[in-house]
């Protein structure tokens, strides 16, 4: 058995192969140990079975501090551990800019108790970690929250794990206002529980200031993030757990079993989510840059043909396909108006566009799983001569990556309907790469496209 089918075992596995196909040693471990030494075999015996035993916690333990490592080499959302209301802070920044990704007028995130070490809302079960608002006092001070007898839309969201979305609050009964979060104002709002399967941990609360219906592409951005957030919270928890577990020196070999089945299953799901926010990240771009089919998953999958086109191994290729995925990413925060806008735009506006890619790139800073594509997606709007942005980087001293996704993201562009125009032809815009190679572009990287357009 290799150690990656190891780490895959099931919560009530039998752990014959872990235990080394020894049932002596399945026994003891299913606590039928002192039966067993006590009639049927010998001390000896019974001496070598306690010894593989004792081996065997420390291999687990082993097992467990390898996967907190992973876990926290690969941790997407820090956001545990706060000891003081001055730490929250980082709940109003993220709930700024998930109003900016929504393109919503405010968000406020309630976390249960559990994950509000630090605040103290007196008896409510959910308080207000975050909120998009600006306040002229301490927002902690008011301890704004929901107790659990709550008959609230926020609440009922929290306990049906279901997300909410009403068009116009007026219409409801349910949704009482907090004078402090502006709630007056509010005319539709949806409510998104953050969880991991049952585990709940708090909800996202996103508000508009007129009748307005979120598009869906934002919708199931919403619910990603909401899930990598439920997702990364009760895994830091459990790995507070696992670490308490690994330094007892009391603790049975089954605790160890589920602690790491537990782990395991949740890092995979942190994965998941984490691949799922890519991608939906990426269609909200599309949605937002008014592209009629899915821009920047075509750019994606062109870049990865053309990695495999030129020979580049598994892991850059992965690498790529990602940074294609997210190389507009900077679009996110800026509004649709910029993009629907077909007459001339203001300096600032052209700016705005202007500067996108070093937008995004602020941003998966703080998504620490992408931070190996940061350096793809700043150096993509270079060009082959120096004349391009943002450092004026020329020739092989631009990332390979980087070149990649230029031209597929050129191309792809070229052979897209925009609100604006319509598509080129395939030949008209390879005709345009043909001619622009080894000054907009690298000329292999064209070569290579040319050869993958053709098959």
């Amino acid at each position: 058995m290799t150690d990656k089918e190891e780490l895959g075992a099931s919560l009530f596995s039998r752990t014959l192969d872990i235990m080394e196909n020894d049932p002596l040693e399945e026994i003891f471990a299913l606590n039928m140990g002192d039966f067993v030494s006590e009639f049927l075999i010998s001390e000896d015996l019974a001496s070598k079975v306690s010894k593989s035993a004792k081996d065997k916690t420390s291999r687990l333990k082993s097992q467990l501090k390898e996967l907190v490592s992973i876990y926290s080499l690969d941790n997407t959302l820090c956001v545990l551990g706060f000891d003081s209301k001055d730490e929250y802070v980082v709940y109003n920044s993220i709930a700024k800019t998930l109003t900016q990704i929504l393109d919503v007028d405010a968000c406020h995130i309630y976390l249960t108790e559990e994950f509000t070490r630090g605040l103290s809302f007196d008896d409510k079960f959910l308080g207000l970690a975050g909120s998009s608002v600006d306040f002229d006092e301490d927002i902690y001070a008011k301890k704004l929250g929901y107790s659990k007898d709550d008959k609230s839309i926020i609440v009922k969201a929290f306990k049906t794990l279901e997300k909410i979305q009403i068009k116009d609050i007026t219409a409801i009964d349910n949704f009482t206002p907090k004078y402090e979060l502006k709630e007056y104002d509010v005319k539709s709002l949806a409510v998104v529980p953050m969880h991991n399967n049952a585990h709940v941990v708090g909800v996202i609360v996103i508000e508009n200031y007129k009748e307005k219906t979120i598009k869906r592409a934002y919708m199931n951005l919403l619910e990603t993030i909401a899930r990598l957030f439920g997702t990364s919270m009760h895994l830091q928890k459990t790995v507070e757990q696992a670490e308490e577990l690994i330094a007892d020196e009391m603790v049975f070999t089954e605790e160890l079993q589920h602690m790491r089945a537990e782990l395991t299953a949740l890092i995979g799901d942190l994965g998941a989510h984490q691949q799922s926010f890519v991608e939906r990240l990426a269609k909200a771009v599309d949605e937002k840059g008014q592209y009629k089919v899915a821009h920047s998953q075509r750019t994606a999958e062109l870049s990865r043909k053309l990695c495999r086109q030129i020979g580049l191994n598994e892991k850059t290729t992965d690498l790529v396909y990602y940074a294609g995925l997210l190389q507009n990413i900077g679009k996110i925060t800026l509004p649709e108006s910029l993009f629907t806008n077909k007459g001339k735009l203001s300096k600032e506006e052209w700016e705005k566009l202007q500067n996108h890619p070093n937008v995004g790139v602020n941003l998966l800073m703080n998504i620490n799983f992408l931070s190996e594509v940061i350096p793809y997606i700043h150096y993509h709007k270079e060009r082959w001569d120096g004349g391009g942005e943002p450092e004026g980087l020329k020739g092989n001293s631009i990332p390979f990556g980087s070149r990649i996704i230029a031209v597929a993201d050129a191309y792809t562009a070229m052979t897209s309907d925009r609100s604006y125009r319509e598509a080129m032809s395939k030949e008209s815009a390879l005709e345009i790469m043909k001619n622009e190679a080894a000054v907009k572009w690298d000329p292999d990287v064209v070569n290579a496209l040319f050869e993958v357009i053709q098959d």
